[in-house]
């Protein structure tokens, strides 16, 4: 049984699902025969698990046995390769079971080899605009777009459906233009009382966790998310009402202590380890745990859990703070568990002597795993634990030799948690002070406690630790917080450990924590992401108790919505040919709205002389079907220039390749409107020019089943290419670090801390909704 579900879990099916499929016989010994025809058809190579996903789902529908091993290999060979094609190929099957199938036919019906150009979409896609133009021009965004997305699947069959939605978005933004506030109106619908049966809202009340509304985040700030009932939260003083919480006969002076002491206020804190740089899922902690704060007019603290002085260094606290300042918030107080070392060490003391903590001398290795036997130690006299203890700080023992165990039970069954160890590690900021050091399970329920904290946020697998937050509060007679555990944010096709992204750093992948590539919060920021587009994304995937991960694009879609608002307009040419006005009369200036939508928010003057520069893509020197940009035959304007461009004659060098234009030009008003408009530049500025792609080539490069050699045999050869001869127009020659700009036709783009006033490097952040190649 082992074997069968490796085999499964060889394709990409998890160990869950593999086990499943096993329940059924019939289905099993089918799926192991088809991964038996696809290895031999693959020779070495393993089966992606694109493949592997195709196998499985011909395998569940097929009816005809006799048709695997034919399919197998249309599907290996990726001659199917889409849902879509496997449906077609499925239906084709069952319509024809006659036993010699015709595959000219069955590949006709499968969109086998089938290619659809980017230019059949933009026209398939330009005459459904143009069929409900009226109807769009009267309702605009309130038109129903599924309307138009449905008849261009139809037309377009075995097209990308994501490149014929970017096509329809394209068009529909450019005959409607930006949405207009009207436009993001909100229709007044009175949405039906639903009438629960009186049953079933015990039920209900129950899957709702913790959050009100968990899936019903979609359109609501981050602050509408957090404020007030809008989680069920308790409040300040009330944290007796919390399931779990224990009360003891002192609980209610002490939380009537506490509410002397804060007067009522909602704290929170936010809890970093300083031994590394924080990621896209700590931005989710940052926002919820000041956000939480900020919703409710309460405080939160900025607490370095600073307790491991092997692995912290300054320019983490520095970078950490940084970061959480760039999101947007200020911390009431910047606090260190090293400002309690001395109170924590007097807490452990006492600890001891009320006969809830021992030394023990097992080792480290002695002590891993959930069901290691109780320690020989464990009932040693209190007096000896403590004289033990005095001599651990005393540095009298060798580390590793010694530690300090809590006498309780964690709910994930792990005995006795260590309180304390012996490292003789200098301390950033107490130095030789200590050379015992708390660990996080003692010390992170004391720090709140101590800062008293009314909400201590963490992510979900801190959930096992609730109970011994609960018990060592309690054991030490101390106010005990309410600990709230939501659910970690994640993205595929990267990773966010910091022993693996060191790795990337120590092998040269990357250049360092903030290469663009990364989503560390550093490298967002240097790519160019905007604070408040990690924010709303945030926002976005809302308050969940459930883990969520999320595609890249989702986020870089809040990037989009963010500077198509902010980052001004220039025009830039990443790969540049001549182009000579042999007519143009004179050297004059153009200007050029820094927000075409929006022409009072500014613009800026550029030169336009007889050289000007273009892509090289904008010219084809033979005119191809569709094709709208400039050709010996076909003129195109220029945009903001208020010129038609048309080719006299073409220049090439030694190789046969197109080097320079000779165009003349005539005024946009007396000609013919072309088909297409460029953009160009002319005086330019030289600047480098960086495109990032996905770092990784998988989903999840972490993952065995998916990358079976390891994270750093998955990297993608072609995650960053530079473009070191790049153009761009002289608006943007004052730029400063970190500045934004759109591209036009091209991306937005953030200039990179690399630049000099002799070079300008720009990073690109996304590109832009629409494919560039196609306008």
């Amino acid at each position: 049984m082992a074997d069968m579900v490796s085999i499964f879990m060889s394709i990409g099916l998890n160990e869950q699902k593999a086990k499943e499929t096993l329940k059924n016989e019939a289905l099993s010994s089918t799926l192991k025969k088809a991964i038996e025809q696809a290895r031999g058809l693959l020779g070495s190579a393993s089966i992606d698990k694109t493949a592997g996903t195709m196998l499985y789902n011909m395998v569940t529908r097929l009816k005809d046995s006799t048709r695997l091993s034919f399919l197998t290999e249309y599907i290996i060979t990726r001659k199917i390769n889409s849902e879509l094609q496997l449906s077609a190929a499925l239906d084709f099957i069952k319509s024809h079971p006659q036993e010699n199938l015709d595959r000219l036919q069955f590949d006709a019906a499968c969109g086998v080899g089938v290619v659809v150009t980017p230019e059949q979409i933009e026209d398939a896609v330009e005459l459904i605009i143009r069929k409900h133009k009226d109807q769009l021009l009267a309702e605009r965004y309130r038109f129903n777009m599924g309307i138009l997305m449905g008849e261009a699947r139809t037309a377009l069959k075995w097209a990308d459906g994501k490149i014929v939605k970017n096509e329809v978005d394209m068009q529909v933004l450019h005959l409607l233009g930006p949405k207009t506030e009207a436009d993001l109106e909100k229709k007044s619908s009175k949405k039906p009382k639903l009438n629960l049966n009186l049953e079933l809202k015990p039920f209900l009340h129950k899957i709702c966790l913790l959050f009100v509304g968990e899936a019903n985040t979609e359109g609501k700030s981050l602050m509408e998310q957090l404020r007030g009932e809008a989680l069920k939260f308790h409040k300040p003083g009330e944290n007796y009402k919390t399931e779990g919480y224990v009360v003891t006969p002192n609980t209610m002076n002490l939380l009537k202590k506490h509410l002397e002491e804060t007067g009522g206020q909602v704290r929170t804190r936010f809890p970093p380890e300083p031994n590394g740089i924080l990621h896209i899922g700590h931005a989710k902690a940052i926002n919820f745990n000041f956000g939480y704060a900020k919703a409710n007019n309460g405080i939160c603290f900025l607490r370095y859990d600073d307790t491991n002085p092997e692995k912290e260094e300054e320019k983490y606290f520095t970078a950490i703070k940084e970061m959480v300042e760039w999101l947007g918030y200020k911390p009431y107080a910047v606090t260190h568990a090293s400002d309690q070392f001395q109170l924590l060490y007097d807490l452990a003391v006492d600890l001891i002597r009320r006969g809830h903590a021992y030394v023990c001398h097992q080792r480290g290795e002695e002590l891993k795993g959930h069901n290691i036997p109780p320690s020989p130690w464990r009932e040693r006299p209190v007096e000896e634990s403590l004289l033990l203890f005095d001599r651990m700080r005393k540095g009298m023992f060798a580390e590793g030799e010694v530690t300090l165990r809590m006498k309780m039970v964690m709910e994930d069954g792990k005995m006795d948690p260590v309180a304390y160890r012996i490292k003789y590690t200098p301390h950033h900021r107490t130095g030789d002070t200590w050379c015992i050091y708390p660990t996080y399970d003692y010390t992170h329920c004391l720090c709140d406690s101590i800062e008293n904290i009314t909400h201590s946020l963490c992510t979900k697998e801190f959930q096992a630790r609730r109970s011994s937050y609960f018990w060592l509060c309690n054991a030490l007679d101390l106010y005990c917080p309410v600990q709230w555990e939501y659910g970690r944010l994640n993205l595929t096709y990267t990773v966010v450990s910091k022993r693996k992204i060191i790795k990337l750093v120590e092998t040269g992948i990357v250049r360092d924590w903030d290469d663009p590539r990364l989503f560390t919060l550093t490298a967002l920021r240097r790519r160019g992401f905007p604070p408040q587009a990690i924010n709303n994304f945030c926002a976005r995937v809302g308050v969940t108790v459930a883990q969520t991960t999320m595609e890249p694009h989702l986020l870089e879609a809040c990037v989009r919505e963010v500077l198509n608002d902010t980052a001004p307009r220039a025009m830039a040419i990443l790969e540049p040919l001549k182009v000579t006005i042999t007519n143009l009369p004179t050297s004059t200036e153009v200007r050029v709205p820094d927000f075409p939508a929006n022409e009072a928010k500014g613009s800026h003057v550029v030169p336009f002389s007889k050289t000007i520069f273009i892509e090289q893509s904008d010219f084809r020197e033979v005119m191809e079907k569709g094709y709208k940009r400039l050709t010996p035959d076909q003129p195109v304007g220029l945009r903001h220039a208020g010129y038609v461009i048309s080719v006299q004659r073409v220049i090439k060098d030694g190789c046969g390749k197109v080097c320079e234009l000779e165009v003349t030009c005539a005024s946009s008003d007396s000609v013919e409107k072309p088909k297409a408009f460029i953009h160009w530049v002319s005086d330019p500025l030289r600047c480098e020019v960086r495109l990032y792609e996905s770092l990784f080539l998988h989903k999840n490069p972490e993952d065995p089943a998916e990358v079976p050699a390891g994270f750093l045999s998955d990297i993608n050869p072609n995650s960053l290419t530079v473009i070191g001869s790049a153009l761009v127009d002289r608006s943007v020659g004052k730029a400063k670090v970190f500045d934004k700009f759109q591209f036009e036709r091209v991306g937005y783009f953030s200039l990179d801390p690399d630049s000099t006033s002799e070079k300008l490097v720009f990073n690109r952040t996304v590109t832009l909704k629409e494919d560039p190649g196609k306008i």
